[in-house]
């Protein structure tokens, strides 16, 4: 079994095997993008956008079960790719990827990391989050995901970045990814402004 452990979805973080039924982790010699991509898809996580060695995502525990990953890019599964199982390793040196369906937040352009306008990276980009369904529930979530309270007030900006996404929760949810969401689909945000937010913490 494969997955990734320490980020703030399950399509990012340390990679982490289990092998003999035990969960170990994997060495970052080598590691490169074509080794994240085989983990990303496998995971049904998109491609690979970042590649992270020097335990990035805090030091695993357990053996380390790969060093020096070879893939090419198109194997099924991580373990089908040459690698030694022997290895010089140390936990400091645990193996990690961001995935493109990894989705991440911020809000920029305000007083601090707690108050500006609404950014999504997703598949690789920032993307601004389109005002048409976003509402007190939305903003809620977000607040909450980025550790800034409950919203004061909502904002509204100009959209000056590629890309658009479009939250809509039903519910309270642990992230804004946990929605129904939709992706550079033009009509529901035909007319909209970029969502932003004033949450009643203070940021970094």
């Amino acid at each position: 079994a494969l997955r990734l452990a320490g980020g703030r979805s399950q399509c990012e973080g340390r990679v982490e095997m289990e092998q003999a039924g035990s969960w170990g982790t994997v060495c970052d010699d080598a590691w490169d993008l074509a080794d994240a991509d085989v983990v990303c898809r496998q995971l049904r996580c998109g491609r690979a956008v970042r590649v992270h060695g020097g335990a990035a995502f805090g030091r695993g525990s357990g053996p380390i079960h790969r060093d020096e990953v070879g893939c090419e890019g198109h194997e099924e599964h991580l373990w089908d790719c040459p690698a030694a199982l022997e290895h010089d390793c140390s936990h400091k040196e645990d193996a990690g990827v961001v995935c493109s369906e990894h989705q991440e937040w911020r809000l920029s352009g305000g007083r601090d990391g707690c108050a500006g306008r609404v950014e999504v990276f997703f598949r690789g980009t920032w993307s601004t989050v389109c005002d048409s369904s976003w509402y007190e529930l939305e903003s809620s979530v977000l607040c909450r995901t980025l550790g800034c309270g409950e919203p004061l007030q909502q904002l509204s900006f100009g959209h000056t970045l590629p890309g658009r996404m479009l939250y809509q929760c039903g519910s309270q949810q642990p992230s804004l990814a946990h929605c129904q969401w939709t992706y550079n689909k033009s009509a529901p945000c035909h007319q909209s402004r970029a969502a932003g937010v004033i949450c009643n913490g203070t940021g970094p």
